[in-house]
């Protein structure tokens, strides 16, 4: 299990998390919720090792995630909201960089591992200058599971994307749940709420349990109502 406790952080005097815990399950995905500027990306920043916390743990087999960089790179991916990407590179290349694989191994994930249920091959020749925000989005994602972690962070994966990319995503997170793996995602999408087995609204930088009943209005009304 997936245990945040007590993360905190204050930037520039003003205070972003205070206290903020949740749990995670193994197979588990939790969707965190809330309005703009609340501080849930940089919640997700803080447990991917991006910004440090003023306190506060993220453990997972007893082990800080937080302070120890080395375990966290080892079982821990990150998606952010933004590209992490080379856009000179083409797909290729990029995984290259993030692939610990030779490039035989490379080539048969395409075919039919990670990248190939990514959809991946069809533009591994295209630089991600060129790309569409879908085909980067899966780039990132398949960049993120390069080391095959057990844990996953998701700021908004599929912001802006039509239909047939958000389907494609939720298919990956449900086959990487199921094989065992615990995601964390960020989201302001109601496809994506529903697919979390449980959901946290973050509200003055603490977390609260919250259950969407599937009505938007109800939904949107607890957004406006939060802090």
């Amino acid at each position: 299990m997936l245990e945040v406790s007590h993360i905190s952080k204050v930037y520039k005097k003003k205070v972003v998390l205070s206290d903020t815990s949740f749990s995670a399950e193994v197979g588990k995905c939790v969707g965190i919720l809330g309005k703009n500027g609340t501080g849930k990306s940089t919640l997700l920043s803080v447990l991917a090792g991006i910004l440090k916390p003023d306190s506060g743990s993220s453990l997972w087999e007893g082990k800080d995630l937080i302070k120890d960089a080395k375990f966290r790179t080892r079982v821990q991916g990150y998606v952010p909201q933004g590209i992490p990407l080379f856009p000179e590179l083409s797909a290729l290349d990029n995984l290259s960089l993030w692939y610990p694989q030779n490039r035989d191994q490379l080539e048969a994930s395409l075919s039919s591992g990670i990248l190939q249920r990514l959809g991946i091959k069809e533009f591994i020749r295209t630089p991600v200058s060129r790309m569409s925000g879908g085909m980067k989005k899966r780039l990132s994602i398949a960049c993120a599971v390069a080391n095959n972690p057990k844990i996953l962070l998701l700021d908004e994966p599929s912001a802006s994307l039509d239909i047939i990319c958000k389907e494609q995503i939720l298919d990956y997170l449900g086959e990487f749940c199921a094989k065992g793996g615990t995601a964390v995602l960020v989201t302001h999408d109601t496809q994506e709420i529903e697919f979390c087995d449980s959901t946290y609204m973050l509200s003055e930088g603490k977390l609260s349990a919250y259950q969407y009943s599937g009505d938007v209005k109800t939904l949107v009304r607890d957004l406006e109502n939060s802090k």
